[in-house]
């Protein structure tokens, strides 16, 4: 395999250093929690720091499918979604072999496979059609040689989502085909409306990830987790995960559980705060922005993917750089996702609503101040 840097990495606010930006609208997660916040009777002093499980803390495990058609052996925790991303590309895919996945995407999504020298097949999410996935487009796709479908729900940058039909759709392409499908549920929680079952449910041909790192602001705790009923998959993929790390961090995956514990009233707390900050956004597209940015309004996570309404008569290395020199305001720009650069993933659940709102304006002023001389 040939690794490179990702840009999305390279350029991330934690590379740059969070001290250089005053209003960071480039996280794609909610705001980063404390550790006070976890369990404020927390006492770990008697915890063994062993090995641990190779599948992952059982009773974390527990809690994720909880209340769901599925069991705790359907679950193996990972070190962030990334490492399950990593681990499923790694177990599916050959050199010469071929996956399809949908673009823009998280560059990992793409990126790892290209590593690996698999030829990627993309469906482009357009922004006239509202960034939604055409599952006709999917099905014509496959060939023979595929060996997964990579989907997002709610997408990340465009915060677009997928629907009941569209994973049963899905899940009959996989089985008709005797292929799989990824579908990284990293912002499920943050879906705006009703809440559809885990992509696993619907067959065992279907494979969910998702971590504590996006919803609940918890990245520095790195537990993600891979869910399929597949179990012939999933002891690849712990052998996978044992090869790469043995197991995942006692520490980090005992204190996620302690925290799972109490997932609803940490949940409704930061899920009244992203519905706050999305109505300033939305409040700010329809108002202040609506001469110069154009959007797709997202139906859940708390990330959207507005573009310039006329890019051609603005300079954009120069708005880049008065957005962040002047303004202190930092954006994900598009080519972090191998789109133009006149479209920005602008992340609302991080920042606080004061500098949200501060860094708002700022992307209408530095377009102002951009625009090429006529």
């Amino acid at each position: 395999m040939k690794f490179r840097r990702m840009s999305i990495e390279v350029e991330s606010p934690e590379q740059l250093g969070y001290d250089s930006i005053r209003n960071n609208l480039a996280e794609s997660s909610y705001t980063d929690a404390l550790f006070r916040e976890l369990d404020p009777g927390v006492d770990l002093r008697e915890l063994v720091l062993c090995y641990g499980s190779h599948q992952g803390h059982e009773g974390l495990r527990e809690l994720i499918v909880k209340g769901k058609p599925l069991t705790s052996g359907d679950v193996l925790l990972t070190i962030g979604a990334a490492a399950a991303l990593f681990m499923i590309a790694t177990s599916l895919l050959e050199k010469g072999e071929e996956m399809v996945v949908v673009h823009p995407n998280y560059a990992t999504n793409i990126e790892t496979p290209r590593a690996i020298g698999a030829t990627i097949r993309t469906i482009g999410l357009r922004f006239e059609e509202g960034f939604a996935l055409d599952l006709d487009k999917v099905r014509s796709t496959v060939t023979p040689n595929t060996k997964y479908i990579s989907v997002t729900h709610p997408h990340n940058p465009t915060g677009a989502c997928l629907d009941d039909a569209q994973l049963k759709e899905l899940a009959r392409i996989a089985e008709e085909k005797g292929i799989y499908v990824l579908v990284d549920e990293t912002y499920r929680d943050m879906v705006f409306g009703p809440q559809l079952p885990l992509a696993a449910e619907y067959s065992p041909r279907l494979i969910s990830i998702s971590s504590l790192s996006k919803t609940y602001g918890l990245p520095g705790l790195r537990t993600g987790w891979i869910v399929c009923r597949d179990q012939q998959l999933m002891e690849i993929l712990l052998a996978a995960k044992e090869q790469m790390h043995i197991c995942g961090p006692v520490l980090d995956e005992e204190l996620a559980y302690r925290y799972m514990l109490h997932r609803d009233a940490h949940f409704n707390r930061i899920k009244a705060d992203i519905q706050e900050k999305f109505n300033i956004v939305k409040a700010w597209m329809e108002n202040e922005a609506a001469e110069l940015w154009e959007w797709v309004e997202p139906r859940g996570g708390c990330v959207c993917f507005p573009r310039m309404k006329d890019p051609g008569g603005i300079d954009l290395d120069r708005f880049y750089k008065i957005l962040l020199e002047k303004y202190g305001t930092y954006v994900g720009p598009g080519h972090w996702f191998e789109m133009p650069r006149h479209y920005v993933r602008l992340g609302f659940g991080w920042p606080t609503a004061s500098a949200l709102q501060e860094g708002l304006s700022a992307l209408v002023k530095s377009v102002r101040e951009a625009v090429i001389a006529g």
